[in-house]
């Protein structure tokens, strides 16, 4: 099973982890049938059925789309688990480009309300997530495209789009089955993201 054990103590409160090389970094969405196999076919995501016009959340983080789709079991809507690799470029514009969902201390509310207005890319931090989908006391990001921001993923940023359904299907499997060590394993490796922006 992967060791997780050092990130109660040594992971930040917020911190990137995710899968990627030197080149892309991947990303994690839940769809229908219908959106999936479109963009499986074409290599993105397609409008229509896609709609281009919505805020498009992304997850690098594998165990929090679990938790959000339920391991494809939650809902017809998010019953497919796609993996997509983007560009590292297109990934930081995101962030530099981002603005939190939620005011937080940082900022204040007019300033933030003016970020938010002119920003095409939400950035939310939710409790990170354990193999049983336990909430931890790190957070995972999440990145909402809207405006441009989704033109440029659907266009430019998208390398490469997998059906991760099956795998998602198989740890759940084993979890039932109370194979944790097992589940664990096939887990994708995440680790932090470095990047020459750092959103704290």
């Amino acid at each position: 099973m992967q060791d997780h054990s050092h990130w109660t103590t040594a992971i930040p409160h917020r911190q990137i982890r995710a899968s990627y090389d030197e080149a892309t970094i991947r990303v994690y969405q839940a769809y229908s049938d219908v959106i999936a196999e479109a963009a499986l076919a074409n290599g993105t995501f397609t409008s229509p059925p896609f709609k281009m016009e919505r805020m498009t959340w992304i997850k690098p983080s594998f165990l929090w789309m679990m938790y959000r789709a339920g391991w494809g079991f939650k809902d017809v809507g998010q019953k497919r688990i796609l993996a997509i690799d983007i560009s590292r470029s297109g990934f930081e514009w995101a962030l530099e480009h981002g603005c939190l969902s939620h005011a937080d201390a940082s900022i204040s509310k007019n300033e933030w309300t003016k970020k938010k207005e002119a920003s095409p890319v939400r950035i939310q931090w939710d409790p990170e997530r354990d193999l049983l989908l336990q909430p931890q006391l790190h957070r995972a990001i999440q990145i909402g495209l809207g405006k441009e921001a989704v033109e440029l993923y659907v266009q430019k940023w998208i390398t490469r789009i997998e059906d991760v359904t099956p795998l998602a299907h198989a740890i759940h499997g084993l979890l039932i089955q109370q194979k944790l060590e097992e589940a664990g394993h096939l887990l994708p490796k995440e680790k932090p993201y470095s990047s020459a922006f750092h959103q704290s």
